[in-house]
């Protein structure tokens, strides 16, 4: 029978004899396989590792097996009507958006749009997206998403603080602010030195006589609906900005907060439309007024012109790395939450205008009802202002009405002793209305009617929204499911994800998503669980994590794993903060330098100036390795104030460093942590582990090795693990189920994402990868990866530089071909290869990382052997259309690299006047013919976008 690992990885037996037997490879001993043989040529022997038999890990599954398990897990979870509110709410997925979103791998498998020509339907979807946002927060721009509320609100505060005049370090924060955004406010602002001062803005209290910036949740916490205008007409006298956290279905009836004045607005686009999911992944948001729009974190996607002239969409100002700029960073924020976003985006084109106010109105009608029906019951509720949630004072009984209403099925929360909160949503029905109302004392029977959604509900008069939302024409054309489904469809046809071909992106790891992976994230004892759901509901979920979190810490070589950290970047962040922890708990005060070599990626340094560290820039040599001279003298240097070096192995530059052990003794030798970026860890899985090597700490991306889809650009899961000292350092949460984790440590260190275990709704991902592929299964997937990228190295050196390699003449799970030559001798640029492979079928490789003008080509495990082959093919058929230009066959201004990509209007509209042909042009190799992928819009001007900002929909007119 065929096992998972066989089905996972693309390359055969026979193919892989092929690879080996032209890479020269053959084995010396008997009980080495020749692609254990190659392993051992690219790995150091001071950090491999033989392969276990005595794994945690238990032996792979079979796909029917894994989903039976994971049946088993989802059965001991408990699906109740969730009423706890406090930013996560029942919501109604549109089953044309669940099929044909979340469930296609056309939405789910594609890459982040750094190639916009072939990223056209996404990059529209989340333009869709920030248009929304915009309208519904009143202010001008707003980004492509954030990774949730929480961190949203803590991006604002340092926005609020790079923008602000004032020289202050205070921030004044709502007292009525989510508990959780509470917490993680204060992990993020005692690293960079900002002082929070909590005030009841509600009822009256003064600011601080100095701040930059103030915090405002509309509505709060408790449900209170109040007019913020005069604290933040306060703050802005104040000289500072004001940040307000808001509910968008809210926003539909109530002012928005730039029309109260507000700089900033953030929250989440859970409620529309995204699961619940044990706390994510949902996508957060932040819209910013007028002058405010080059101070945006993370992703903005703009409209610019492609060769042609026709308006076409791009990431805009350059933000890929737009803040991560080591040591002057602003913020560590690189991604988004692209596959929620368009959820959310899709919910509001489906819905339009008119059914999101319905359904606020509805939402706050019940809320009405529900408030009426608890007075008639004799309780006493804490306000009179209200959209959805409710505060109810009961004496010393919090606990037992919270009890009681468990028992029933639905889910409150328990402020304190005498406080119950609850909230109602979209999916709350009348009867769970009437059994909260008897769990307070109310009637057991009662006659009634529903007063339907035209009501204002008990929102205050002077606060009801006045101006129009979401009037383009695309949140009006889709009504009917024919439509919306046919605007998906042609959405994801413009698109080039992994169900069409390779995406060979270096540092990316696009490896196959299989199906059964995939198959529990829908299932609602997964989908329809709140996070801070009581731990007698969330069994199964809180077993899952345990195993998961014990399968990764022995991968790793760490003793303990924490999967909050819902991106890449904010495990970073978690792993620095652990460090900075400990040198505390230590009384080493004084340890703030953070060693980063000169080729990391610009997300490490970003992490550690947000850790409260001070970045020392660490060179590297010819080889793209860690200058140990340098090293050793920085470290001489820095001694009394080293916390940390940060580095990648395999490096940045896809080389196993043969001096990986003494760099990371000399490190420990003088008092400091080694931080080990797991951003490589698919060419080490199975071969040697981190904490082995000499690592402190790492994080670890579940959506590069672990197969969790990258889904456009998000969501992302960053577990952070470390050894045993730093354990007690990693990151808690005050609403978490249970504080202990896999290796039995109470984690004591701050919240760093909203829920406390992150984006647990896609860990069924992870865990069903790891569960299928076993202990051997995983090694074998790292071998035929490592295998992969060698292979085309070897196949393409003659035609390409390969810039690095290791001692023994091997790279590791990718290669980084150097194309500054090529330019050098043709003309032809990286960008003109890059747009050239479009027309061969094909996503560019990573661009200019490490190095400009350069390739990071990585094929993943995933590969076959004939995909692999017609990519080689389509490098050298470029190589040789660059030497055609460079001979005088085409001139420099008019050959097929330079216009590409070729669109098919392109083609035929009007004469044909090129000195290459059509055939050159869309067919360079017959194999096109049959199943040509054609972009939707030819070369982007990516300066003229920027010189021209334009960021929401564009009129229909622009496109006729």
């Amino acid at each position: 029978m065929v096992s998972f690992a066989d089905r996972h990885i693309g390359t055969t037996a026979s193919s892989q004899r092929q690879m080996l037997d032209a890479l020269g490879v053959e084995s010396s001993l008997e009980d080495w396989s020749p692609v254990e043989a190659l392993m051992r040529q690219a790995v150091p022997s001071s950090i491999f590792t033989d392969a276990s038999a005595d794994s945690v890990i238990p032996r792979a599954a079979s796909e029917t097996e894994a989903l039976a398990e994971l049946r088993a897990l989802a059965a001991r979870n408990t699906v109740n009507r969730p009423m706890i509110g406090l930013g996560y709410y029942g919501t109604i997925t549109p089953q044309v958006i669940q099929r044909n979103v979340l469930e296609n791998p056309s939405w789910y498998t594609a890459y982040t749009p750094y190639q916009p020509e072939i990223s056209q339907g996404r990059l529209e979807a989340l333009i869709n997206f920030q248009t929304m946002v915009a309208e519904l927060t009143g202010l001008t721009t707003a980004n492509a998403s954030m990774l949730d509320e929480s961190t949203a609100v803590v991006e604002g505060m340092l926005l609020a603080r790079r923008a602000s005049k004032k020289a202050s370090n205070v921030f004044a924060v709502d007292a009525d602010a989510f508990p959780q955004t509470k917490a993680l406010l204060e992990t993020r602002a005692e690293a960079v030195g900002i002082e929070l001062v909590s005030v009841d803005f509600a009822a009256g209290e003064e600011l601080p006589a100095e701040l930059f910036g103030v915090f405002v949740q509309y509505p709060g916490a408790s449900g209170r609906v109040w007019d913020p205008s005069a604290v933040i007409d306060a703050a802005h006298v104040a000289g500072g900005l004001a940040v307000v956290a808001a509910d968008l279905l809210a926003l539909t009836l109530i002012a928005s907060p730039g029309s109260l004045g507000a700089d900033v607005a953030v929250g989440t686009t859970q409620r529309f439309g995204v699961p619940l999911g044990f706390g994510g992944p949902h996508a957060g948001y932040m819209a910013v007024r007028a002058g405010l729009e080059r101070q945006l974190p993370g992703r903005l996607v703009g409209v610019s012109v492609d060769a042609d002239g026709k308006p076409a969409y791009r990431l805009s100002l350059q933000t890929r790395e737009q803040h991560i700029r080591r040591e002057k960073a602003t913020s560590n924020i690189c991604t988004a939450q692209v596959l929620l976003a368009v959820m959310a985006s899709m919910y509001a084109v489906y819905h339009g205008p008119d059914g999101l106010k319905a359904i606020a109105g509805e939402v706050a009608a019940k809320t009405v009802m529900l408030r009426d029906w608890l007075a008639d019951a004799g309780a006493d509720l804490v306000h009179d202002a209200f959209f959805d949630t409710l505060r109810v004072r009961v004496p010393a009984r919090a606990a037992e009405i919270v009890a009681r209403a468990h028992d029933s099925g639905i889910l409150l929360h328990a402020v304190d002793a005498d406080t119950v909160g609850l909230s109602v949503d979209e999916t709350t029905t009348v009867a769970d209305l009437h059994q909260v109302a008897q769990v307070f004392g109310g009637q057991r029977e009662r006659a009634f009617g529903f007063y339907g959604s035209g009501s204002r509900g008990a929102l205050p008069g002077d606060l009801l929204r006045q101006d129009e939302y979401l009037t383009h024409p695309v949140f009006h054309a889709h009504r009917s499911e024919t439509a919306m489904m046919r605007y998906l469809k042609g959405l994801a046809d413009r698109d080039y994800a992994l169900d069409r071909g390779m995406i060979p992106l270096g540092s990316c790891t696009m490896k196959l998503n299989a199906a059964t992976e995939m198959a529990s994230i829908t299932w609602p004892e997964f989908a329809g669980i709140h996070p801070f759901a009581p731990a007698s509901d969330v069994g199964g979920y809180l077993d899952m994590i345990t195993q998961l979190e014990a399968w990764l810490a022995e991968v790793t070589g760490y003793d303990a794993v924490s999967l909050q950290p819902n991106a890449g970047s904010q495990g970073e962040l978690a792993g620095l903060l652990a460090i900075r922890g400990y040198h505390l708990a230590n009384g080493d005060t004084q340890r703030t330098v953070c060693l980063i070599p000169s080729s990391a990626h610009g997300t490490n340094a970003a992490s550690a100036v947000l850790a409260g560290m001070k970045v020392v820039v660490v060179a590297c040599d010819e080889l793209g390795n860690v200058d140990l001279d340098d090293l050793r003298a920085k470290i001489a240097t820095n001694a009394d104030e080293l916390s940390a070096l940060m580095i990648t192995y395999p490096s940045t530059h896809g080389v196993y460093e043969q001096d990986v052990v003494q760099i990371t003794d000399a490190v420990h030798e003088a008092g400091g942590q080694v931080y080990v970026d797991g951003a490589n860890l698919n060419a080490l899985l199975g071969y040697a582990r981190f904490g082995d090597l000499g690592g402190d700490v790492s994080h670890l991306n579940l959506h590069k090795t672990f197969a969790i889809p990258h889904g456009g650009g998000g969501p992302g899961v960053g577990p952070v693990a470390a050894k045993a000292h730093l354990a007690p350092h990693l990151p808690s949460h005050p609403l978490a189920q249970r504080a202990e984790h896999a290796g039995g440590f109470v984690f004591e260190g701050g919240a760093v994402s909203a829920a406390p275990y992150g984006s647990a709704g896609i860990l069924p991902i992870s865990w069903s990868y790891v569960r299928m592929m076993g202990a051997d299964g995983l090694r074998h997937a790292t071998a035929a990866a490592v295998l992969s990228a060698n292979y085309i190295a070897a196949r393409l050196a003659e035609h390409y530089p390969v810039l690095y390699a290791g001692e023994g003449g091997r790279v590791a799970h990718e290669c980084i071909l150097d194309l500054r030559p090529l330019k050098e001798a043709t003309g032809i640029t990286v960008d003109d290869v890059a747009k050239r492979l479009i027309d061969y079928g094909f996503h560019a490789p990573t661009m200019s990382f490490p190095v400009a003008g350069t390739l990071m080509v990585e094929p993943t495990e995933s590969e076959d052997i004939g995909e692999i082959e017609r990519f080689i093919e389509a490098m050298i058929m470029i190589k040789a259309e660059a030497d055609a230009v460079a001979a005088g066959r085409w001139p420099a201004d008019d050959n097929p690299l330079v216009h590409a990509p070729h669109t098919a209007v392109s083609l035929i509209a009007g004469e044909w006047e090129h000195a290459y042909t059509r055939e050159d042009a869309a067919y360079p190799v017959p194999a096109l013919v049959a199943g040509k992928y054609w972009p939707p819009v030819r070369r982007i001007d990516q300066a003229y976008g920027d010189r021209n900002l334009v960021c929401a929909c564009p009129p229909i007119e622009a496109f006729a």
